[in-house]
């Protein structure tokens, strides 16, 4: 490929966003185009408090899966921090690229800045991040091949579109699993140069231990929206979680931050049009400020008090070490003068 191949072919991907952006926006309004914005503010106050409590501890379990996908990863480069530095990394890494989007820059950009003071090289780190980045894929594949078979076929079959969409991802994520396992098998003790850097081939049972990982943080993400639509929409947990990860994953490759829009539309789609439209969308809404909101400014407050306390920390080093430079230097004359006085004495 050409310089200017290359040059056009990242100018597609990075327009790429905008353009399922606006195609989600208007399928969006082409949904709720019958509905007024106060019947969507009444479905999110409707949601039943302990529905909302269950949706808040889901999402702090969530969170801690996506905390131990940096512990993986650790373990995999051999790194070794304590406890608490890894969970802060990762709970602060996901609230932002849950957001943002781009995991690779979004969270990739702040776990550098974090694992760089604790001594984690930038190889290092972007193996690691490459690590979590296919620990998530794996957990997604899994259940997508999993909610293939639980989720009903006859809701996609109004759109010919998603149904082809559905049968391709199936066929995608099977292929991918399915590679990364015989990888693991026949390549094991092997390393891939990928750049300038030396990819060991993980283990089966490091693929295993990161497909398990994978499907417990889509499934406690799922809860969230679960225990949020579940009073208004009556849906079997399979069914759901199959149809979660099927509009999670869409909203990944979309590139649009955070799948918005995208994520939405899918779930508006699959569901029969006997469902209130806004209570379905209200309940999204929730689901957004407790998954994605509130961790993000939670994590975001927790990384500003640990940044002060490490200011305030490194202010203390250096106002004991000017105090102790000086002393040290004293005494060292001292030493050398009384040693020049006794050899002139001897």
């Amino acid at each position: 490929m050409s310089a200017k191949s290359k040059r056009i072919f990242k100018r597609i991907i990075s327009y790429a966003g905008i353009f399922f952006f606006i195609l989600a926006a208007f399928m969006l309004w082409w949904q709720l185009r019958n509905y007024q914005l106060i019947d969507i503010w009444n479905a999110i106050i409707s949601i039943p408090k302990p529905n909302l409590i269950m949706a808040c501890v889901a999402c702090l379990f969530g969170y801690l899966s996506l905390s131990l996908y940096d512990y993986l990863a650790l373990r995999y480069v051999g790194g070794h921090v304590t406890w608490w530095k890894w969970m802060l990394a990762g709970m602060l890494g996901f609230a932002i690229s849950n957001n943002a989007g781009h995991a690779v820059v979004s969270g990739g950009a702040i776990r550098y800045r974090l694992y760089t003071r604790w001594r984690i090289t930038g190889g290092d780190i972007v193996k690691m991040i490459t690590f979590s980045g296919f620990t998530f894929f794996l957990g997604c594949t899994a259940i997508v091949l999993i909610g293939y078979f639980l989720v009903p076929h006859d809701i996609f079959a109004q759109s010919v579109g998603a149904s082809v969409g559905i049968n391709g991802l199936f066929i995608f994520c099977l292929a991918s699993l399915l590679a990364y396992f015989g990888m693991t098998v026949f390549l094991k003790g092997k390393h891939l140069k990928i750049g300038g850097l030396q990819f060991q081939v993980p283990t089966t049972s490091q693929a295993l231990m990161q497909m398990v990982l994978g499907i417990c943080d889509s499934v406690c993400a799922g809860l969230v929206l679960y225990f949020c639509m579940s009073p208004f929409v009556p849906i079997p947990f399979g069914t759901f979680i199959g149809l979660y990860v099927i509009a999670l994953t869409a909203g990944v490759f979309s590139q649009v931050p955070g799948g918005i829009g995208v994520f939405e539309t899918i779930f508006l789609l699959a569901l029969p049009d006997s469902v209130d439209k806004a209570t379905v969308f209200g309940a999204l809404l929730a689901y957004r400020i407790i998954y994605y909101v509130i961790p993000l400014v939670g994590m975001g407050g927790l990384f500003v008090v640990y940044e002060r306390w490490l200011r305030a920390r490194m202010k203390r080093w250096l106002a004991e070490a000017k105090e102790k430079i000086p002393n040290i230097s004293v005494v060292k004359a001292v030493k050398q003068v009384k040693s020049a006085v006794s050899g002139q004495k001897k």
